[in-house]
């Protein structure tokens, strides 16, 4: 097996980020092709044909900028989510798709967020993944002004989320040493 797989959009980019600190919690080696701006139709094109091997889990967090766009299509991004999600399935022994938050931007997304969560959703039953709800991540600790992305402890709880619901032996919060009022 080859660790922790992560694809998506600017969240999931970068030192620090969600994904990382769940890769260190359930002590994997770390392996992300997310990029800055993502939708998923380019998760699809760009990131999901890089996949090469087996991994361990396989992480998809993507939608973000799909449910802030103009040209927002449910049916689309549902298909695409879908494709994304099978084809990350085939490489990873566990699959986590984590839904978006519904407090999505400024202005707010609404509804997009919930229409997009109702997707991601479906394609989780349909794969057998793993969920991480993140529909109630929100605030000015965790979230950035932009209400968009996440501060450096708004990614140790995103991360502790993930961790809790794959059953993971420590928590992020703990590796990184957030006090326990601060922790997902």
């Amino acid at each position: 097996m080859k660790g922790l797989l992560a694809l998506g959009d600017s969240i999931t980019v970068g030192e620090g980020s969600w994904a990382q600190w769940l890769a260190r919690a359930l002590d994997l080696h770390y392996t992300s092709y997310a990029v800055n701006g993502a939708v998923v139709a380019d998760v699809l094109r760009d990131q999901l044909p890089r996949v090469r091997g087996d991994y361990d889990v396989g992480c998809l967090y993507a939608g973000v900028n799909d449910a802030r766009g103009p040209r927002f299509d449910p049916d689309a991004f549902e298909r695409g989510f879908l494709a994304v999600a099978r084809g990350l399935r085939e490489h990873s022994t566990r699959l986590l798709l984590l839904t978006l938050p519904l407090r999505l931007g400024r202005p707010t997304a609404a509804p997009k967020p919930a229409i997009a969560n109702a997707a991601i959703r479906r394609v989780a039953r349909s794969t057998g993944a793993t969920l991480c709800e993140l529909e109630d991540f929100h605030g000015g600790v965790e979230v950035l002004p932009d209400a968009v992305h996440p501060t450096a402890v708004g990614q140790v709880v995103i991360a502790d989320r993930a961790a809790r619901v794959l059953g993971a032996p420590v928590m992020p919060s703990e590796l990184a040493g957030l006090p326990a009022e601060r922790r997902g």
